[in-house]
């Protein structure tokens, strides 16, 4: 396993050290230390709202074809669907 220097970070008083950018849509780290290293995972949690999708292997499959047909230009307009906004 190969690591790349990004960044050199210093602790402040209380021991914390802040990663900027780096950080940048993240909402946490998972923590690992490896020897004489600690690795940060970055880690994006997602809604209970939404996590079905990422546990319904047939919806991902589905999504991800119609990411890639829309990608394609494989779409047509169904028109407007106003008239269900109050279903």
């Amino acid at each position: 396993m190969s690591f790349e220097t990004l960044k050199v970070v210093r602790p402040d008083a209380k021991g914390r050290i802040t990663l900027g950018a780096l950080a940048k849509d993240v909402s946490s780290f998972i923590v690992e230390q490896e020897e004489d290293r600690i690795v940060l995972i970055p880690y994006t949690e997602i809604s209970v709202k939404e996590k079905w999708l990422f546990t319904n292997k047939e919806a991902v499959k589905k999504v991800k074809q119609g990411l890639e047909d829309s990608f394609n230009g494989k779409v047509r307009s169904l028109g407007s669907f106003k008239k269900y906004l109050d279903e």
